[in-house]
């Protein structure tokens, strides 16, 4: 069986696509020229006029001008990878699959540096900032999940969000609330968690 895992603020100390967003502000200022179209996907997320997909487009938009995104990854897990938590590194295992909302551009070439088996994440254009799957988030990661593995072969599932991953705390064998490095058991069925 599988071990699965978060992303952000579970193995990663942080946000990834907003460390990635810093990033990128570093090294071309110019895109700081998307920041009304960002206010207003956020404004109009916040006031339930358009839904979260809507909002991380706009967020994303500043990808046009970004021309060698590859380059811009890269060297920004090269600065990043020690982001990293140590638990992890020592846990890890090569059947591991990372699931997360993340851009899977962003993500994808950790497959390789952390020797994992796959990243699933939202397929976001690394040129346009569109999406090109749903968020990759809540029942849209087992339905993403499924289309490549064993349906309930998930063994455990790590995430520092029961709100935001109940429905794979619930589909794993056994699930693991992460605070930090602090790392619990708990138990999820019938719409609640609680400490085993």
């Amino acid at each position: 069986m599988i071990n699965a895992y978060d992303f952000d603020k579970t193995i990663y100390d942080g946000d990834s696509s907003i460390d990635f967003y810093i990033y990128c502000l570093k090294r071309k200022p110019s895109i700081f020229i998307f920041l009304p179209i960002q206010l207003f996907g956020i404004l109009a997320y916040i006031l339930k006029i358009k839904n979260k997909d809507y909002m991380k487009e706009k967020i994303f938009s500043f990808l046009k001008r970004i021309k060698d995104v590859d380059g811009y990854v890269e060297d920004f897990w090269n600065k990043n990878y020690k982001k990293i938590k140590p638990w992890y590194l020592k846990l890890s295992k090569k059947s591991d699959v990372i699931i997360s909302a993340s851009p899977e551009f962003l993500l994808s070439p950790l497959e390789k540096k952390l020797n994992i088996d796959k990243v699933i994440a939202t397929k976001v254009n690394k040129h346009t900032g569109k999406f090109e799957s749903k968020n990759c988030h809540d029942y849209e990661k087992i339905n993403r999940y499924e289309k490549l593995y064993k349906k309930n072969s998930i063994k455990a599932f790590y995430s520092d969000s029961i709100k935001a991953d109940k429905a794979m705390l619930e589909y794993a064998k056994d699930a693991y609330l992460v605070n930090g490095n602090h790392i619990t058991k708990i138990i999820c069925k019938r719409d609640k968690c609680n400490e085993k």
